[in-house]
């Protein structure tokens, strides 16, 4: 099939801006390259101190001639998706000594959650903890003792972290390694439900905290699609994991055979062999609009808009929210999941899953073919689905059609003709709207401004009856700079509910709602934001304002309030507490969310 024009220009606008970035990029990769095997320039003295505690590897870490893993581990088990990730090192390590090479851990990064710290102070470390993960991978990685890497993440800001690192020691090879999605709990329409009983007082906290752990039960990502498994989709798309790794669960012979393919597969394809896949290589400009046309196809999280930038910066690649907004326009949404749905990721995969999509795609011509992957010959080898028969893993055709129609389409029968997401503009900046999940009758929302500098505040005039009425809530001075750009999940089952009022309500802030942002209309990262100069400080209370997705615009219709002094808020508090101290340096020097949000890159 011939690549779609409109896909084939969004490429080539991509690699025209990305010109100078990528091409010095690739050349500081390839003269890393140029150097060998790294543990080959370090001196006696520097191995004995990484080979020390190795036992058994030693001789083979001295004679060079096998290649040394490292593995980056975010393995905590507070968080249920990282948690399998406990046995994986002493796992890798065997694998490693029965193809005659060795493993070590390279060091481990943070993995916040933010379904623990959503309304709590903590989530305003959230979005630089990014950056923390890619900081201390980079650390890591600095003992120059590796020929490649495995990399062990999988939730919100994981991902995104370990891709900015990965990009950025690009010359090695790198396989990431997912640990998969808890089995299906409580349906989370169900959940969703109490959540609204519990938000208008019909249910106490008890039968709340009973449906929560219904939900959320085992090891493994949450089983709705928001970030983690839009970032397990994302690897799949852009060829970083094995195909159809994704969304198996953990604890069953196909995963643990997966992550002994995935870590044998990262020492085939370093510099020692024939095989040589750096990083670099796999990140170009094509690789990340595959990406992008995985996260439109599905309906993924908004978050990923933010990562996305920021992950093909580490890599020289310029995008654009245009770029995002015109491929959504160019792609089918294929996948109904909560919550733009009422399956989980278990039901998705069992109808078909990446594979089904990646070969519904490719034959639209929606997907380049030829990208580099970790696996095979390019994406059309993972339009395929693993297999364990006889004992041994194999791969055989993806699916051809789906297995449920409600849950997964063809890409020529989409649930609606354009993807998940969508910039909008005007003179209120930029931001993006997530569609997937609103009802199309309220994709335009014009209505009177309320006003807020929090989500407390919001909560506290719905309680009051204060917001009983059409109303655009505002929330701002909520951006990086401001306070690290929180999620504000907590206003989802409040605007919900208003909505279910009867009343057009849309949310317009500079921060972020969650990956599994549902069916209220959001304008979100708006940027210039609040404490940078943006027009979103000089709002006040019934200043008429117009979200239009149809058209993709913001606007404020009142006139003269690019003339009114800006609202300068009390913005102390958001320095101490919780370890926001530490992180003023990052308060102070991050990028705008239009450009990633990001500190390091």
């Amino acid at each position: 099939m011939t690549l779609d024009p409109r896909i084939e220009d969004i490429t080539a606008r991509i690699v025209k801006r990305s010109a100078e970035s990528r091409k010095t990029y690739l050349s500081r990769m390839a003269q890393a390259a140029e150097e060998g095997p790294r543990r080959g320039h370090l001196s006696c003295g520097n191995q004995a101190h990484a080979y020390a505690a190795m036992g058994q590897d030693k001789d083979a870490l001295v004679a060079e001639q096998a290649p040394n893993l490292g593995i980056v581990t975010s393995y905590n088990d507070m968080l249920s998706a990282h948690q399998p990730f406990e046995s994986y090192p002493a796992f890798i390590k065997e694998v490693a000594r029965k193809n005659g090479a060795t493993a070590q851990v390279a060091g481990g990064v943070p993995a916040m959650c933010d379904g623990v710290t959503q309304g709590q102070v903590g989530m305003e470390l959230s979005l630089f903890s990014r950056d923390v993960i890619a900081l201390s991978t980079g650390v890591a990685l600095s003992h120059n003792t590796f020929d490649a890497a495995v990399y062990l993440g999988v939730c919100d800001k994981i991902v995104p972290g370990l891709i900015i690192a990965a990009g950025t020691f690009g010359y090695l090879p790198g396989v990431f390694l997912p640990a998969g999605p808890m089995t299906s709990g409580l349906p989370n329409d169900e959940k969703t439900a109490v959540r609204k009983q519990f938000a208008k007082g019909e249910v106490d906290r008890s039968e709340l905290m009973k449906a929560e752990m219904a939900s959320y039960h085992g090891p493994g990502t949450c089983t709705f699609y928001g970030t983690a498994n839009s970032n397990q989709m994302l690897m799949e798309f852009m060829g970083l994991h094995l195909p159809g790794a994704s969304f198996v669960n953990p604890g069953t012979e196909l995963r643990d055979a997966l992550t002994e393919a995935g870590a044998k597969r990262a020492l085939e394809i370093t510099k020692l062999g024939n095989d040589y896949r750096p990083v670099c290589d796999i990140l170009d400009e094509r690789t990340f609009v595959n990406g992008l046309v995985g996260l439109m196809a599905t309906g993924g999280s908004t978050n990923l808009i933010i990562h996305i930038i920021a992950m093909a910066r580490a890599a020289g690649v310029q995008l654009d929210l245009q770029d995002l907004s015109d491929i959504s326009d160019a792609v089918p949404l294929m996948a109904r999941v909560y919550p733009n749905g009422l399956a989980d990721v278990n039901h998705f995969h069992a109808a078909g899953g990446l594979g089904y999509m990646i070969g519904e795609l490719l034959s639209e011509g929606l997907l380049h073919p030829d990208t580099k992957t970790v696996f095979g010959n390019g994406l059309r080898d993972y339009h395929s689905e693993p297999h364990i028969k006889n004992g041994e893993l194999s791969w055989g055709p993806g699916a051809t059609k789906s297995e449920n129609e409600k849950i997964l389409r063809p890409a020529k029968d989409g649930f609606q003709k354009t993807g998940g997401l969508k910039q909008l503009t005007g003179n209120l900046g930029r931001a993006v709207i997530k569609v997937s999940a609103v009802d199309p009758d309220r994709h335009v929302i014009e209505a009177p401004a309320r006003v807020f500098s929090d989500q407390q505040a919001v909560k506290d005039a719905w309680r009051a009856h204060k917001l009983d009425r059409d109303c655009v809530v505002v929330v701002r001075f909520q951006g990086p700079k401001a306070n690290g750009m929180p999620e504000l999940h907590g206003l989802t089952p409040t605007l919900s509910v208003l909505q279910d009022r009867g009343f057009n309500v849309a949310l317009v802030t500079d921060g972020r709602m969650s990956g599994a942002s549902g069916k209220v209309p959001a304008a979100i990262h708006v940027s210039p934001e609040a404490v940078d100069g943006g027009l979103i400080a000089k709002i006040q209370d019934g200043d008429i304002i117009r979200v239009d997705a149809k058209a993709g615009t913001l606007e404020v219709l009142t006139e003269g309030v690019a003339e009114r002094v800006a609202a300068q808020p009390d913005l102390s508090d958001n320095g101490h507490g919780i370890g926001r101290e530490m992180f003023e340096i990052f308060r102070s020097s991050v990028g705008r969310a239009d450009t990633g949000a990001g500190v390091v890159v």
